[in-house]
């Protein structure tokens, strides 16, 4: 067995390859790993935010189409929740990211190839929690009283209408709570995106540790942003359950 020998300059050559490819490792020198490693805190919000908000929107749709009366409508809307479902998260992030949304790029005359990580990163998870987001809409939908579409219906109001103006503003304020709690769950989902190279907190605490080998600090530090994040919007969630709950008294 033999042993690899590697000089002074061997190693500052070594680094500053690693330094030129990866970029912005001038601050491992400096054992700055907070600084570092939180300089992807933007990443995960912007990721996350924007997700979300697509995910809400498939969500309605595919909750909508859920219970449709339109047969074809209903089954393309249970079997897309059904298929997110029945696949695990990290798998279908893989399959969404370089299959599913280059490939539907090209159909739609875009260059499917040139789509950055970051948005393919984004429509992977609103694709998958857009499929949960259903369920909870479908929820909601059907937690209002159906007593309510009939009287909105005997006043002229057409199915439409009646949707969006008197069941839509109801069944959301009665699934804020779940949507709080399904945001927080993407929070921390976000961190699968790093498999895909997003330089979220989560990819820059593995580059901190896998450069300079300290481990533990390194995920302790991500272990506490995370935690962080996640207790600060479960407080503000359980505050505003509070306040419903006294609003509707």
């Amino acid at each position: 067995m033999g042993y690899l020998l590697i000089t002074g300059e061997e190693y500052n050559r070594a680094f500053e390859f690693i330094k030129g490819g990866l970029g912005g490792f001038e601050m491992l020198r400096q054992g700055d790993l907070v600084k570092f490693i939180g300089s992807g805190i933007s990443v995960t919000i912007y990721t996350t935010l924007t997700a979300f908000l697509v995910a809400m929107v498939l969500g309605l749709l595919a909750g909508l189409g859920r219970i449709s009366q339109n047969t074809l409508v209903r089954n393309l809307a249970i079997t897309y929740v059904e298929f997110v479902r029945g696949v695990p998260t990290l798998v279908l992030i893989f399959t969404l990211a370089f299959v599913i949304v280059p490939e539907g790029a090209d159909l739609i005359g875009l260059e499917g190839g040139t789509i950055s990580t970051n948005s393919r990163a984004i429509a992977a998870l609103a694709i998958i929690y857009g499929a949960f987001l259903a369920e909870v809409f479908r929820a909601g939908i059907e937690s209002v009283a159906y007593g309510q579409m009939e009287a909105a219906r005997s006043l002229g109001m057409t199915a439409g209408q009646a949707m969006r103006h008197i069941i839509l503003p109801q069944a959301i304020r009665n699934i804020l709570p779940a949507l709080g709690n399904d945001f927080i769950a993407m929070l921390k989902d976000s961190s699968l995106v790093s498999v895909l190279a997003v330089r979220d907190i989560t990819q820059m605490g593995r580059l901190y540790a896998g450069t300079s080998f300290r481990f533990r600090e390194s995920y302790l530090v991500l272990t506490f942003l995370y935690l962080s994040m996640t207790l600060i919007l479960s407080l503000l969630l359980r505050w505003y359950e509070r306040r419903l709950r006294q609003d509707g008294k």
